[in-house]
């Protein structure tokens, strides 16, 4: 047998290989998009307000709010988990957009930077932020600001952090617990003293 015979052979079996997932795909009701991605209907409250997109169930929610919604004020960084430019808070807790998918987020409240303050009343880690100069670039300042935000509630909340010295009292607000707590939003322009001072002043943290 010749190699271009057991090249064909191959190519057939793998055709047939997936032909049960194409049938099992139709028979469960699924959309299929142009490109052979699934489709499905996905419903969101963001930033107070209710959605319901049709999407490839590829789409990250990154792309759901950037691309969908136009709510692009959430930024693309690295797009693999490791900037924290995408940082969202999906049912009070903050997440790395990039990383999950529209689909696992059925019927979550997500709030985005453009969900948090408006120009006439910013929210206080916003003015914050304005005050102390805790940017400079700006393109990871919604992911900071979010970032933030749900760090005052995860030390509300009495979450430790892996600097909390006492895991049986609750965690205070100090700028070590802060910077902890912020290490994985990433600022290239190196402006994280001006964002600690501005987190410092929020929490009414003199440490």
């Amino acid at each position: 047998m010749s190699r271009r015979e057991v090249l064909k052979l191959a190519g057939s079996g793998a055709a047939l290989g997936v032909l049960p997932l194409a049938g099992h795909a139709a028979t469960a009701g699924n959309a299929s998009d142009s490109t052979g991605g699934m489709t499905a209907t996905v419903r969101l409250k963001v930033n107070g307000t209710a959605h319901a997109l049709s999407l490839d169930t590829r789409t990250t929610l990154l792309d759901g709010l950037r691309e969908h919604l136009h709510l692009t004020g959430t930024k693309k960084g690295c797009d693999h988990g490791q900037c924290g430019a995408c940082t969202v808070i999906v049912d009070g807790r903050r997440i790395n957009s990039c990383l999950s998918l529209c689909v696992m987020h059925e019927g979550s409240d997500v709030r985005t930077i453009e969900g948090l303050g408006t120009r006439a009343r910013l929210h206080p880690v916003q003015a914050a932020f304005i005050r102390h100069d805790g940017f400079q670039c700006g393109y990871c300042t919604p992911g900071q600001i979010c970032s933030a935000v749900a760090v005052f509630d995860e030390i509300k909340a009495g979450i430790p952090s892996h600097v909390t010295d006492d895991l049986t009292a609750a965690p205070r607000a100090t700028r070590l617990e802060m910077r902890e707590r912020m290490s994985g939003n990433i600022c290239r322009c190196g402006a994280y003293s001006n964002i600690v001072e501005a987190m410092a002043e929020v929490a009414g943290s003199q440490t």
